[in-house]
């Protein structure tokens, strides 16, 4: 993989506000050992009513500045990845650029790409930042799902919760960004959705109550069976065993999944990093606050070699490899 970029430093935001399992309990028939043993979620974070996606996402901002100091005016693009934007238009990146001393010739964009986006923008960063049109880039996942999911609904309503995350990507001489790979069943996209303008998807009829849907049973289906298979042919590209690689960084999506694939990839489940248990599904940021928390934990070092991978609506995947 063609590279002039690396990943320089790295910032996380949660709301303060946590929803339970047992909060969980008195809202919709369920049981905090229902959720565990089927999800291994036991709290998520939720926003407060005025916050959305770019509050989130501009208070990680704030932390990446204070852990790495990094220079406002110096920046070249903001990548932000969401499905839960606070508006059509503008993007959630020009409401950050917005928030902070920022240059006027920044690159502002939003990609929606669901649980893959964060792996998504950093491809584009690093492209950015190789072919020359970019010297530093931030990457950001902001999800505020709780504003769209159903809390009747005890299958979905019990997965999802909210946070964001920022990294620094800037000019190398040598690239961290080693391997990559992608791809999209967009004929089965219909699976996993929240309406918009739009009503109909493939021809299926959706609810109108811009409220997230998925079926569960496809979209598992669809992980199990991608996920492994991608996650190989990575690897491969990479020249990498699992011996070599240092830690696997999927999607937190569901700790049961997780751990279905690390069994179908033979790779010891210590070796994944994962922040679904304490946030639960955050969409774009759940790769990056896994990071955070890796960090946090001890466990992720300097010069460590890591295979993100997410996965989700579209239904898209995407995979890269890392030295951090």
């Amino acid at each position: 993989m063609l590279s002039k970029a690396k990943i320089s430093g790295l910032g996380a935001y949660v709301p303060p506000k946590k929803l339970t399992n047992f909060d969980l309990e008195k809202m919709v028939d369920t049981t905090n050992e229902w959720i565990i043993q089927r999800t291994g979620i036991q709290e998520r974070r939720i926003s407060e009513p005025g916050d959305f996606a770019s509050h989130l996402a501009i208070e990680a901002v704030r932390d990446l500045h204070d852990s790495t100091g990094f220079d406002f005016r110096e920046i070249d693009y903001i990548i932000v990845a969401s499905f839960t934007p606070d508006f059509y238009t503008p993007s959630i990146a020009a409401i950050v650029h917005g928030a902070y001393d920022f240059k006027e010739e920044v690159g502002v964009v939003d990609i929606n790409a669901a649980c893959a986006g964060f792996v998504q923008g950093l491809f584009m960063a690093n492209s950015f930042i190789t072919s020359g049109i970019a010297k530093k880039v931030i990457v950001i996942g902001a999800e505020t799902i709780s504003k769209i999911v159903d809390y009747t609904d005890r299958n979905s309503c019990v997965l999802f919760g909210d946070g964001a995350s920022a990294v620094l990507v800037e000019e190398a001489e040598q690239g961290n960004f080693l391997a990559y790979h992608y791809g999209a069943i967009g004929k089965d996209a219909h699976k996993i959705s929240c309406s918009g303008l739009s009503h109909n998807l493939n021809g299926n009829e959706m609810r109108d109550d811009h409220i997230f849907w998925q079926d569960g049973r496809a979209v598992y289906t669809f992980t199990i069976r991608t996920v492994p298979q991608g996650m190989r042919l990575l690897l491969e590209k990479a020249g990498l065993t699992n011996e070599k690689l240092d830690w696997f960084v999927p999607h937190s999506a569901n700790l049961r999944i997780i751990h279905s694939i690390c069994e179908k990839l033979e790779l010891p489940k210590e070796k994944a990093l994962m922040s679904v248990e304490e946030y639960g599904n955050t969409s774009s940021a759940s790769i990056p606050l896994a990071l955070w928390q890796g960090i946090k934990q001890g466990k992720l070092k300097k010069g460590d070699t890591l295979a993100l991978y997410g996965f989700g609506g579209g239904l898209n995947y995407a995979g890269l490899v890392v030295r951090w």
